[in-house]
């Protein structure tokens, strides 16, 4: 775990920001000559289609929940120069929350996720981007832009995906090259000197070749102030992060393609900002007096990251037989370090000094997907293929001694390897025109190997410091729809899922630790429907799951300074989801969207180690073997009701162009931080809202923008760290800014 102290990035002027931004511009000046297309008056929602199913489908015709995020909602949500967290709560039973910063987020669909900050931890929430899988839980972070949509498919998805999807899919689609000579360039500064600036050019070149290159630079200032006068870091929490994509397209007829994708990112950042003893006790209020820009610490917080990645996409028309081949390597660096304990000696809450790093060495992921898909005109259709994946990387991990400007203290390396193998396919056949099946299989085989050493660190040898596991799965789904009218379609989806066993290293203050894999069995029924003259679109489900060997982790605590893995003899979660869309005239288009999930634990058995004494108040019962039992709690992170709500008003004007207001609200009920529940441990509701107010003119061609970000400027504690203290980290609190977009 860890932090960051960027104070050369004090010197460095903001103009450089926009100097790197002013670049996006030039690069694709040439295209400003283009006239936009009129935006065309909007008296219809617009068709939404969705590549959930691995082809392109109406969002209303797939038998799952799949909700989808694009266009201005996108450029919305992403105005203030957050990351990939800014997705949080904006579509049914989604959370996302880090410990680590920007680097590494924790994704939970239905209150389903892993709350272990270790860097070979595993997810049950994949992230797909680019038809790619993101395995390693760094390379989830990569920025957000020039996106074609992002679509979330809740539920298991273990027939058509990679690995680890039994809580869902994250799938992220850029925008493609074509021959259009075409662009855009959205600049925005802001609060904290923050800069956001994404921008990308379509670029036709001769013949059978098209290319499109994207970027988005990011920056804020150093806002929080550090007060103890210790230390090498005086100011933190700005950062500096920069993406980039280029995209290449071969099309030399109907029948073939070739795209292919290099990316990189490069992130020099503060990590997540720990604050130590924030949380009074007995409650779980803030402590009187906080204040989110000043922090007493006495550590070293910096950050930083390089990502590199590439992939090929080839597709092959026969008749009606579509063959696709993707191959993909993945690469990333990351760096961090932090004063853990968030706090200094003179802090008489803060019982011990933690500052350690962490940094993955070696990275490479490589996949290899061969998938068939057989279209022809009557009712049956199929895809079918093979999946390879390859991962291997070193973990390094130190500790500093703070008491002693930072001297390193001592260090552990811990070596994995990931192997994934798979066969897969999936029906769909029309049984009549009305009723339509579809299901899938695969089988996974799924194997690690890990290792951990040291030269200069005690480990716990317990269960000795390496370990191997190998797993053989067949998953499957079985989903029916029912066209009631043209317009409404009922569903009922079966599916299974699994997660691979997982493995924690040893380390100085806990052994070794493994479980078996998971198991998912998950129900869902819904109604997808549009209708009001297709003013209104409405999809809805009920749901029920039960995972067997739920892998949970157990953070610090009285059990001291330790991460390990245990494992909950099942969790039964069930729920309701909705997405509404409204046009109730042609200016004003609203959208909703909200969920309940009930996602508890079912384990008389199984205790865990509580808060330090006299640190928080558990609210659990003693077990027989002194730990808490938490049987019928509801897991981390994962609160019961998420609402979501936009509006868009729109004014038009004589000449033409239109003014326009947009306000956009997530909220999320209370979660608990850890395993047991405690009264300081427990995250409040959290509600955050944006407004925005903005003129398009000359044809759609320009559009200027004020926006505030969290405009209610409520601060909440997000997350803690289970040590002797009482040590949380807080959302954002309110930004505001001006932008301005041009399209070409």
């Amino acid at each position: 775990m860890s932090r960051i102290a960027p104070q050369r990035r004090q010197a460095r002027p903001v103009l450089r920001e926009a100097a790197a931004a002013v670049s996006l511009a030039v690069l694709a000046w040439p295209a400003f000559a283009q006239e936009a297309a009129p935006k065309a008056e909007k008296s219809q929602l617009e068709t939404v289609t969705i590549t959930a199913e691995r082809r392109v489908e109406n969002i209303k015709d797939v038998p799952n929940s799949v909700s989808s995020i694009s266009g201005e909602k996108l450029d919305v949500l992403n105005s203030s120069g957050q990351d990939i967290r800014f997705l949080s709560g904006r579509v049914p039973s989604l959370n996302i929350e880090s410990s680590f910063g920007r680097a590494f987020p924790r994704f939970y669909i239905r209150g389903y996720g892993n709350t272990d900050f270790r860097l070979n931890a595993s997810q049950p929430v994949s992230l797909i981007y680019d038809d790619v899988v993101q395995e390693n839980p760094i390379l989830k972070g990569f920025p957000a832009f020039d996106l074609r949509s992002v679509e979330v498919a809740a539920g298991p998805q273990g027939s058509l995906y990679g690995r680890n999807t039994p809580a869902g899919v994250v799938k992220f689609e850029s925008v493609k090259p074509s021959q259009k000579q075409e662009g855009y360039l959205n600049l925005s500064y802001g609060r904290y000197n923050t800069v956001n600036a994404e921008g990308a050019a379509n670029l036709p070149l001769t013949g059978d070749w098209a290319a499109r290159i994207s970027a988005q630079v990011q920056h804020r200032g150093d806002w929080v102030d550090n007060t103890s006068g210790q230390g090498p870091t005086s100011k933190t929490e700005g950062y500096d992060d920069r993406a980039i994509r280029a995209q290449v397209l071969y099309q030399p007829h109907k029948d073939f393609s070739a795209l292919l994708n290099v990316h990189n990112r490069e992130l020099d950042g503060s990590p997540r900002l720990f604050r130590g003893d924030i949380i009074k006790k007995g409650t779980n209020d803030l402590v009187d007096g906080f204040s989110p820009d000043k922090v007493s610490i006495n550590g070293r917080n910096e950050q930083k990251l390089h990502a590199t990645g590439a992939s090929a996409r080839l597709q092959w028309s026969l008749n009606d037989i579509v063959l696709h081949s993707i191959t993909a390597i993945e690469t990333v660096q990351p760096f961090s370090r932090g004063d853990v304990d968030g706090g200094t000696t003179a802090n008489p809450n803060i019982p011990f000094q933690s500052e350690t790093s962490d940094a993955l060495h070696g990275h490479r992921q490589v996949t290899q997907e061969f998938r068939a898909e057989y279209n022809p005109a009557g009712p049956l259709r199929y895809q079918a293929g093979l999946f390879y994946f390859n991962e291997k990387y070193e973990i390094e991990s130190v500790n500093y001694d703070t008491l002693n400007s930072g001297a390193y203290q001592n260090s552990a390396r811990t070596h994995q390897k990931n192997h994934a193998y798979a066969i897969f396919g999936s029906v769909n056949y029309d049984v009549t025109s009305d009723f339509k099946l579809r299901g899938g299989l695969r089988l996974t085989r799924d194997s690690k190997e890990l290792n951990t050493e040291s030269a200069d660190q005690t480990l716990n040898t317990t269960f000795g410091l390496g370990s191997s596991t190998k797993d053989t799965k067949w998953t499957w789904d079985l989903a029916g729809t029912y066209s009631l009218t043209k317009d409404t379609n009922v569903y009922a989806r079966l599916a299974t899922g699994f997660r691979a066993s997982a493995m924690l290293p040893a380390s100085q203050f806990a052994p070794l630790s493994r479980t078996n894999p998971e198991d998912t069995t998950s129900f869902e029924v819904g109604v997808k429907s549009d209708f009001w003259e297709r003013r209104a679109r409405l999809s809805a489900d009920v749901f029920r799951y039960e995972t067997k060997d739920l892998q949970l982790t157990e953070v610090g605590g009285a059990a001291g300074n330790s991460n390990s893995v245990k494992t909950a003899r099942k969790v039964i979660g069930e729920g309701v989801e909705f997405n509404l869309e409204l046009l109730p005239v042609d200016s004003l288009f609203i959208t909703m969207g909200g969920s309940y999930n009930k996602a508890t634990i079912r384990d008389n058995k199984l205790e865990v180690s509580g808060c330090g004494a006299g640190v928080c108040t558990v609210l659990n019962p003693v077990g027989p073997n002194g730990g808490f039992l938490i049987n019928g709690n509801q897991l981390p992170q994962a609160p019961k009701w998420v609402y979501n709500l936009t509006a868009r008003y729109s004014i038009p004007t004589a000449a033409g162009n239109e003014f326009y207001v947009y306000t956009d609200w997530a909220y999320r009920s209370k979660v608990n931080f850890f395993l047991y529940e405690s009264t300081e441990f427990t995250g409040k509701a959290l509600t955050e809202g944006g407004l925005r107010g903005g003129y398009i003119w000359n044809n759609g061609k320009y559009e200027a923008a004020l926006f505030v970000r969290n405009i209610t400027n409520q601060v909440r504690v997000t997350g803690a760290i289970d040590f002797n203290n009482r040590t949380g980290f807080i959302n954002d609190p309110r930004t505001y800014g001006v932008q301005f977009k041009a399209i070409f």
